[in-house]
């Protein structure tokens, strides 16, 4: 999928999301668009307190996701050309140690925009611990001026 599509079915998240089968989680995933719309944000708090930070932004035809990570390290991650689900997979890292906890890959399945799927794999070492969560909108959409 080219780098441009994938941006723009990404950007249709704009917007705040929780846990569909917890509402009641302190989970909440906010989308907004930044830096002339060139940048898509996603920013993960947890009760309220900033928790995560990924950005989103094409160079050329590649669509790249850097994740800042509470452990320290920035694994920056790359769109994998997957037609169904937006995949993206580890390239490299900034300060990432041996041993660090870190965001290996990220999906969206965004077949049902209304329920879009949210996956993420955390790695240390061999050991991965993945998450899947059924999104559903907090808020409507913004809409633009």
């Amino acid at each position: 999928m080219p780098a441009a599509t994938a941006f723009q079915q990404l950007s249709g998240l704009v917007g705040t999301w929780r846990n569909a089968d917890r509402p009641n989680a302190p989970l909440r995933i906010r989308f907004f668009l930044a830096v002339g719309d060139t940048v898509l944000v996603e920013s993960c708090e947890r009760a309220g307190e900033p928790h995560s930070l990924t950005l989103y932004h094409r160079d050329g035809e590649t669509l790249f996701a850097t994740h800042y990570c509470p452990p320290g390290n920035q694994p920056r991650l790359t769109l994998t050309p997957d037609v169904q689900t937006l995949t993206f997979i580890f390239r490299d890292a900034t300060d990432l140690t041996d041993g660090d906890f870190h965001l290996h890959d990220l999906s969206f399945d965004v077949t049902d925009a209304s329920r879009p799927i949210w996956g993420e794999t955390y790695r240390r070492g061999s050991t991965a611990e993945d998450t899947i969560l059924r999104l559903s909108r907090e808020a409507p959409a913004p809409t633009r001026r």
